[in-house]
């Protein structure tokens, strides 16, 4: 079982989250100067990153906040976590 440490309420199973996308992709600065192509490729064109990675999850099933997890692909191991605008320990923020 995966078990995902909330920053407010402490390590919950990883069926109280549901998984919100990749952390490290920005949103355009300027939408509007943004044309259909350059939307595709934000919204559906991922990497498909190996080992360590930043991830959104929101806590729908307890506080319902979103927080940033630093996440292994391969072995799914949970590196750390922190609230939306924090820094997570041991990473990248």
């Amino acid at each position: 079982m995966l078990l995902i440490p909330c920053p407010h309420c402490g390590p919950r199973a990883q069926v109280e989250f549901a998984y919100g996308g990749d952390a490290t992709v920005a949103r355009p600065v300027d939408p509007d100067a943004v044309g259909a192509r350059q939307w595709l490729d934000h919204v559906y064109l991922r990497e498909n990153p190996k080992g360590p990675h930043l991830e959104w999850w929101q806590h729908v099933a307890g506080c319902r906040a979103w927080i940033r997890v630093r996440r292994d692909t391969v072995t799914h191991a949970v590196l750390g976590a922190a609230t939306a605008a924090g820094s997570i320990e041991g990473g990248a923020s």
